[in-house]
């Protein structure tokens, strides 16, 4: 039994943790469960929004979908390219050699002078190393190797560099993300800063963390990118998406891999 207080001071008594109880029209918030890694600083991955059953989903690697990504990626990791060459060619051992990787990117490009998703630096391996042909972002060539490299750090903290040559461009994905767009006139925040935990439809608003992309979603029967929810969520707002790879969505996922900073890998996580 937890004693809660409302908003106007009147003291209740509930069984349940992290829900919601309604007095007339008035909502109480009841004492918030502890989400243990998958909350730091008062951020809270996505994970803490899903149902118990979704959850035990994504606990458990045998009734995970998203393994069976991460098992195609682990067999795409030592097959040869047009070349002869394969990814274990330079990365012999994928466990220590990418450990590591998924949490720090998007990464600033000497080369290009502009930020790097991981993505686009997978491309450029496989064209330029391996001579093979540049991937789109939610092919299952490419989704099974970024979810077998984001598996590699299950458990590492999300932590991107967002000074030095990365600071205009944070500054960018973050003019971004609180720019009112499209025909209803919403900004990434105003649904995931300002109403998590609210419904929309029959979804519940998260605060948008991408820590598990890319992440298997219930809706779609398979994995997708962070920039296919990029879009996808532009074109909710009815707002022209970009293109995935565009450097407005690279910088986008800067600032929102940063606003999540220290939850867990969780690749690949499961959602609605």
């Amino acid at each position: 039994m937890k004693n809660v207080k409302s908003k106007r001071g009147w003291k209740l008594t509930s069984i349940a943790l992290g829900s919601t109880l309604m007095v007339g029209a008035m909502a109480i918030e009841v004492i918030a469960k502890d989400w243990g890694s998958h909350e730091v600083d008062g951020r809270r991955s996505g994970y803490t929004y899903m149902t118990d059953e979704t959850r035990a989903v994504q606990d458990d690697n045998f009734e995970n979908p998203g393994m069976l990504w991460v098992e195609n990626g682990e067999a795409l990791w030592s097959k040869a390219g047009a070349n002869g060459k394969s990814c274990a060619s330079c990365h012999a051992d994928p466990e220590k050699d990418m450990k590591g990787v998924m949490p720090a990117y998007p990464k600033f490009d000497k080369r290009t002078g502009k930020m790097i998703s991981l993505e686009q630096m997978v491309n450029r391996e496989l064209v330029e190393k391996m001579g093979e042909k540049a991937e789109k972002f939610d092919s299952k060539k490419m989704l099974s190797l970024m979810t077998y490299i984001g598996n590699i750090s299950k458990g590492m903290p999300v932590n991107v560099k967002i000074d030095g040559p990365a600071k205009p461009f944070f500054e960018k994905g973050k003019a971004f993300y609180y720019q009112r767009r499209g025909q209803l006139d919403l900004a990434c925040s105003n649904c995931h800063e300002d109403n998590p935990g609210k419904q929309i439809r029959a979804n519940t608003l998260s605060e948008g963390q991408i820590n598990g992309f890319p992440t298997y979603r219930l809706k779609w029967q398979k994995p997708g990118s962070v920039h296919r929810r990029f879009r996808g969520c532009n074109k909710n707002v009815r707002a022209k998406p970009y293109k995935a790879g565009s450097d407005e969505y690279v910088n986008l996922e800067l600032f929102v891999k940063w606003h999540g900073r220290g939850l867990p890998v969780e690749t690949p996580a499961v959602r609605n």
